[in-house]
């Protein structure tokens, strides 16, 4: 069974429950700074994957990290779910599910932007709203540059890929003149 298979698992337990719970930020912000600490210290990281290291002392090592961070139980025990199953070094492809999953049940879709340089807040709020009517959903921008595009804008919603790109208009422009000179 894949790792994504098994997080999706998790991760629709946990969507319940934290639903169930009105937990859904608290929780989600907890073990995401809880998988960004596992991710940055690679000593943690190994300790919670090695199946060298007896169930014991990572429980231990567990049990001291929840106290210090102070977390909520809901947190702790999806933590503990996740140790007890050698899981925990995972965390983040069960985060990575969650998201998705909390996205859909909120009819929220992430989109992709990317343009040549940056673009001013009135152009983001302009892109938002048109991606918001067009889908019919609340969108979630995520915003990146790629100067090679030249200009204009590419969005990947999903599998959807808008590319109103100028290197593909020009690519498109490319191919319709070698068609022409072709056929004439």
């Amino acid at each position: 069974m894949s790792i994504t298979t098994i997080a999706n698992r998790y991760a629709h337990a946990l969507a319940d429950v934290i639903i169930e719970r009105n937990e859904v930020g608290e929780v989600t912000g907890e073990l995401e700074s809880f998988a960004q600490l596992i991710q940055h210290n690679r000593e943690l990281y190994d300790v919670f994957a090695s199946p060298v290291i007896a169930l014991e002392r990572k429980r231990a090592v567990l049990g001291d990290l929840r106290a210090r961070l102070n977390l909520k139980p809901t947190s702790g025990n999806i933590l503990q779910l996740l140790l007890e199953n050698n899981r925990l070094h995972s965390l983040s492809e069960v985060l990575r599910s969650l998201t998705k999953i909390l996205d859909e049940r909120g009819g929220i879709v992430s989109a992709e932007v990317t343009t040549a340089r940056q673009i001013n807040d009135d152009q983001r709020n302009l892109l938002l709203a048109r991606l918001r009517e067009a889908t019919g959903k609340e969108v979630r921008l995520q915003f990146r540059t790629d100067p090679e595009i030249i200009g204009g804008v590419v969005t990947r919603i999903g599998s959807l890929v808008f590319d109103g790109s100028i290197k593909t208009q020009l690519a498109q422009m490319k191919q319709q003149l070698a068609k022409a000179s072709f056929t004439s």
